[in-house]
């Protein structure tokens, strides 16, 4: 819809195809779901997605004279981020992901390793777990306080993931190639740091909320060493959040298909006073403006 009604949003996926050589229109509109899923194409057209809802958006928030008071992404959700707050252009942006979702599926071949997610289970216990697991295995991402996730290498994760079950926690293997986000992707991390290296980073417009650092950033230099660091340490969704909040953000606007985000700002700060909207057609675009006139 966003593509069919603005101008602008067309030529974010023309230019993107022309950037990436990937046929993204195609991939987006009409699949097969199993290219589409490939982490190469999967990562360029996700993050495609991501920031046509952010241009369509910003069209409106420029009409209305609003600026976001930040700018964060959960995971890969950050170079989505990383182009709304101008620190890298739509050719950098494309080109870090391209390389980073070829990394990652080129290190899922080489390595024995997964990833799960843990529901409902305190963070102080999971932790306990992971201390006493028999090989590698870290807290990967910390997505809200009753959303946690280990990455590891088997049998070690495997035996995690089977305690945390026994002890009442809802367990959900993911569909992913390898222990993304843990010490297992230093190797991908060390080349793609080549990568980054070689792209043009700019001071962020809007500040950037690390999930590295769990804090505002606004020097391109400082953004460009937290994303080298990435794809090994933790998502610290949940410090992200804390953060906005208590620099006064009350609304969050997610962009994107679906509402993931959406959940895990709600549980993050069950109880306090803020509100959260989804953006990924007209009909929610359109009814965030009709509450941001209330608000």
């Amino acid at each position: 819809e966003f593509f069919e009604n603005f101008e602008a949003v067309k030529n974010i996926f023309n230019l993107s195809e022309e950037l990436s050589g990937l046929p993204v229109k195609k991939l987006c509109f009409e699949g097969p779901l199993q290219e589409l899923t490939q982490t190469q194409n999967l990562q360029v057209c996700l993050t495609v997605v991501n920031i046509s809802c952010y241009v369509a958006l910003n069209e409106v928030l420029k009409e209305k004279n609003i600026k976001p008071a930040f700018v964060a992404g959960h995971s890969l959700g950050e170079y989505s981020a990383l182009f709304a707050g101008e620190v890298l252009s739509l050719e950098d942006t494309l080109t870090a992901v391209k390389e980073r979702g070829r990394l990652m599926e080129e290190e899922g071949k080489k390595s024995s390793s997964g990833m799960y997610a843990v529901i409902g289970m305190p963070l102080a216990d999971l932790e306990e777990l992971v201390k006493d697991a028999s090989g590698l295995v870290v807290i990967s991402n910390y997505n809200s306080p009753k959303q946690l996730v280990i990455s590891g290498e088997f049998p070690a994760v495997d035996e995690v993931a089977q305690k945390a079950k026994e002890k009442g926690a809802r367990v959900v293997k993911l569909k992913v190639s390898a222990g993304f986000h843990s010490p297992l992707m230093k190797e991908a991390e060390e080349k793609f740091s080549m990568v980054l290296e070689k792209l043009s980073w700019k001071d962020s417009v809007i500040p950037f909320v690390s999930n590295v650092s769990g804090k505002a950033e606004t020097s391109g230099t400082s953004i460009k060493e937290l994303l080298k660091k990435q794809i090994t340490s933790s998502v610290r969704w949940i410090d992200c959040v804390n953060y906005m909040y208590e620099k006064g953000v009350r609304i969050f606007v997610e962009l994107g298909p679906k509402k993931v985000l959406t959940g895990l700002i709600t549980q993050i700060l069950e109880g306090k006073d803020f509100k959260c909207f989804n953006i990924e057609n007209l009909d929610t675009l359109k009814g965030f403006l009709e509450n941001l006139s209330k608000i």
